[in-house]
C-alpha cells in the first residue's frame, strides 16, 4: 500500500496479482466492472487460454477484428520490431512455446531454441484489422499488462478518482500528485533491492530473466532473431507516461540500446547487466545501492 489509510482492491487476472489502491473506497458496482474488464482483456489477448480471440491464429491462418485497444498495440509493436531488428516481436510467443513456456505451462522444451517467423512473412496487423497468412502465436505479453494497467487507470478517472495507485505485480502507476517511494528489486535476490527510485504521477516497469524461469538458464525475455533467452541483461527498468510503452520499453531495453530508443520515445531507464554493472539515464531520478 503507498499510503497510509488508503483502501486495497486486491484481484488475480490476466495470470499475475493486482493490487488498486485508493484514498476512497471502490464501490462494488466499479469493482465489478474492473474485474469484467481484466476478463474482457485476457478472453481476447492470452495466448495461454484455448478460448481466446488470439488462439484462433495458432491453429488457422485468417483475418481478425480486434478491440480498439489493438490500435495502439500494433503501432508500438511495428516501431519496436524496426528500432531492434526483429529482435523484439509480437510473434515470439512460437518461439516461447518451443523452449517450454506453453500454454500448459510444461515448462520442457520441444528442441533447439528456434526464431519466430519474420512479420511481414506472415502478419499483416492494421488498427483493430490483423490478418495472418500462416497459423501463428501471437504474445503480446510485453506490452499487454502495462496496456491492461493503462485501461483501468482510464475506468477510475473515468469515476472521478484522481488518488489511486495500481500495483500489477511490477508494472507500477501512481495517479496522485503524491510521490511514492519504490524499491528496485534486485535481480538474483528478490527479498533485497538495489535502490530506489521516486515514482511521481507517471509510470514505472520493471522486467527480469528472474522471473519466470525454468530449466537450465531459460527464461521468458527471449531475442527474435534468435529465439534464444537474452544473457547479457538481467533487469531493466522503464519510466514513461503510459504503463503500456513503459512495460514494452523495459523488454526492449533487453535487446536494444537505450540510445535507440530514446530519439522515438519520452521514457528514463535503468538496465541492469550480468557482469554487475549498471547503466540508466541522467533522467531516472532513483538511488543505487553500492
Amino acid at each position: 500500500m503507498p499510503h497510509a489509510g488508503w483502501h486495497e482492491f486486491r484481484f488475480d487476472g490476466i495470470g499475475t496479482s493486482w493490487e488498486i489502491s485508493t484514498a476512497a473506497p471502490l464501490d462494488a458496482s466499479l469493482r465489478s466492472r474492473i474485474l469484467a474488464e481484466v476478463e474482457r482483456y485476457d478472453s481476447t489477448w492470452s495466448r495461454f487460454r484455448r478460448d481466446s480471440l488470439i488462439s484462433q491464429m495458432s491453429v488457422q491462418a485468417g483475418r481478425l477484428e480486434l478491440p480498439p485497444e489493438s490500435a495502439g498495440l500494433a503501432d508500438l509493436y511495428r516501431s519496436l520490431y524496426s528500432l531492434s531488428g526483429g529482435a523484439m516481436t509480437p510473434l515470439i510467443g512460437e518461439s516461447l512455446e518451443q523452449l517450454g513456456y506453453d500454454a500448459g505451462y510444461s515448462l520442457h522444451p520441444r528442441g533447439a531454441a528456434a526464431p519466430p517467423p519474420a512479420w511481414d512473412d506472415v502478419l499483416e496487423w492494421r488498427g483493430t484489422s490483423l490478418r495472418t497468412t500462416a497459423p501463428v502465436v501471437l504474445d503480446i505479453g510485453a506490452a499487454g499488462k502495462g496496456q491492461l494497467v493503462d485501461l483501468l487507470a482510464g475506468m477510475l478517472r473515468d469515476q472521478g478518482l484522481t488518488d489511486f495507485f495500481i500495483d500489477a505485480s511490477g508494472d507500477l502507476l501512481n495517479g496522485g500528485e503524491t510521490p511514492v517511494t519504490v524499491a528496485l528489486e534486485h535481480p538474483y535476490d528478490t527479498s533485497k533491492a538495489i535502490g530506489t527510485v521516486q515514482l511521481g504521477q507517471r509510470t514505472l516497469c520493471a522486467s527480469a530473466s528472474n522471473r519466470r524461469a525454468w530449466g537450465d538458464g531459460l527464461h521468458h525475455v527471449l531475442d527474435g532473431t534468435t529465439g534464444e533467452p537474452v544473457r547479457t541483461v538481467v533487469a531493466t527498468w522503464a519510466m514513461a507516461e503510459t504503463a503500456m510503452e513503459a512495460d514494452a520499453l523495459a523488454t526492449a531495453l533487453f535487446v536494444v540500446p537505450a540510445a535507440a530508443l530514446e530519439p522515438h520515445f519520452r521514457f528514463s531507464w535503468l538496465k541492469v547487466f550480468s557482469n554487475g554493472s549498471a547503466e540508466y539515464s541522467a533522467e531516472f531520478e532513483g538511488t543505487l545501492f553500492t
